[in-house]
């Protein structure tokens, strides 16, 4: 590593040779570190280190002596940084919908569920047409709002008001045939 030392200081660059033996001889047991310590990514970590490394590896002395020590080093401040944002971060869980005893039915399964297709097709023929095709998107062919804001060329806040708008009106038409019915 003495070599790589004078030619970085008269070309002021770092030997990419002494970096890839760096990586060769060290990085397995920065990944062992890592992994041992319960870090989440310890691969990505490992990159990490290295990459913290490659701009410093010019100015290290000692040979490669000095070269391990400021890769642990390195590794000890991600594996740190790393526990230390863990502990900022509050634990997650996975939402399981069917886990879930608030569930219940939505409007539109509601709605489809009650009314036969002949009335739902007169009733949704009532709604203006951006009304019709936000239901039509949204409910029938199950898009996500970003995906029907994307097709009808509208922000998914709008899509979002068009299709509460569309579902009062629907219940508002539906409300004279339920009292038709009885």
């Amino acid at each position: 590593m003495q070599r790589i030392e004078h030619k970085a200081e008269r070309s002021g660059h770092t030997d990419e040779s002494g970096f890839c033996a760096a990586y060769r001889d060290f990085s397995p047991g920065v990944l062992s570190y890592l992994r041992a310590r319960g870090v989440e990514d310890p691969e990505g970590l490992t990159q990490e280190v290295f990459l913290a490394l490659f701009p410093q590896l010019r100015d290290v002395r000692g040979g490669m002596k000095g070269v391990k020590s400021l890769v642990f080093s390195i590794a000890h401040a991600r594996y740190v940084d790393e526990h230390r944002r863990r502990l900022k971060k509050p634990p997650t869980t996975d939402y399981d919908p069917a886990q879930d005893p608030r569930c219940s039915s939505s409007a539109e399964d509601e709605l489809l569920a009650v009314e036969s297709s002949g009335n739902v097709k007169a009733l949704l023929n009532d709604l203006r047409q951006d009304q019709q095709e936000v239901i039509a998107l949204r409910i029938v062919a199950d898009l996500s709002v970003e995906e029907t804001a994307e097709i009808m060329g509208k922000t998914p806040g709008a899509i979002k008001q068009l299709q509460r708008r569309a579902l009062c009106r629907l219940r508002k038409l539906r409300s004279p045939q339920r009292e038709d019915r009885s």
